[in-house]
């Protein structure tokens, strides 16, 4: 079993480091990394299962599930053992403009 990050999520990533590193410090980033790495970690044991997106399962996509830290939804999919990550957004932003945009790349 492995955790991949995928490219869109790395940027998601990034941009909530930078973002967090400006406004607040360090040790806020630190945490809230921390929160995603751990909820990661629980998916990947299968100790944690996420609920179907809600704004995919609207329209029969099952297969991507989100869970919660308590300040950002992790997007994510599991193909045999494997999670692949395919976002990660802060709870005040917008989720279905992140998701649209999302989706016009492919």
């Amino acid at each position: 079993m492995a955790v991949f990050i995928l490219p869109a999520a790395q940027d998601d990533l990034f941009s909530l480091q930078a973002y967090m590193l400006d406004k607040w410090c360090e040790s806020d980033w630190l945490m809230a990394e921390d929160e995603i790495f751990e909820k990661l970690a629980l998916v990947d044991t299968g100790l944690l299962t996420g609920a179907p997106v809600q704004e995919l399962a609207s329209v029969g996509i099952f297969e991507y599930q989100n869970v919660f830290t308590p300040h950002h939804k992790l997007v994510y999919r599991r193909i045999n053992a494997d999670v692949y990550v395919y976002a990660i957004a802060a709870h005040r932003q917008d989720f279905p403009t992140l998701l649209m945009k999302r989706l016009l790349k492919i």
